[in-house]
């Protein structure tokens, strides 16, 4: 079971809509994961723009297989598989990073392609591998070179593409 957002979380997401509000002029799109938190997120960010929020499962955290849901100091090390890229091993049978980056490809192809040119802001509510792996997807870089920078929950990113449109 997913949690709901805490009272610090709210807060977060109220502080990631007003924000959004003062940003985001011209037409949006708004999608989300379907997560719980992300979703109750984006349900505020879309009240406060006046969108309405689509949910997809691609948006989704990363699954950690057996690690799911544990915490740091309930797990112990792994070793990497030789001749593998640490961001290609499916850690404790759950996703590695390249097959989130390759999950947000697919949703990216499939739903934002075809995104009227009159679209100005694309807002994505996510969790923080995902959001790493599709800054690299809609940047042109490998599920290899994502940014480790942490990302605070309740954050904006933003990515200006060039001419508006990702390769």
């Amino acid at each position: 079971m997913h949690p709901a957002l805490t009272a610090l979380g709210r807060e977060q997401a109220g502080e990631a809509a007003a924000h959004l509000r003062e940003v985001v002029t011209g037409r949006a799109v708004l999608w989300s994961s379907d997560l719980v938190r992300a979703a109750q997120t984006a349900q505020r960010i879309g009240r406060e723009l006046r969108k309405p929020v689509q949910y997809d499962e691609a948006l989704r955290e990363q699954f950690l297989g057996s690690m799911q849901g544990r915490t740091t100091n309930q797990l112990r090390a792994e070793p990497t598989l030789g001749g593998h890229h640490v961001s290609e091993v499916r850690w404790a049978g759950g996703e590695s990073t390249q097959d989130v980056a390759a999950r947000f490809r697919r949703f990216a192809h499939r739903e934002l392609r075809g995104l009227p040119p009159a679209v100005e802001h694309l807002i994505l509510v996510s969790h923080g591998d995902t959001i790493r792996a599709a800054r690299a997807v809609l940047t042109g870089r490998s599920h290899r070179d994502l940014d480790w920078t942490p990302i605070p929950n309740g954050s904006v990113q933003t990515i200006r593409l060039r001419g508006g449109r990702f390769h």
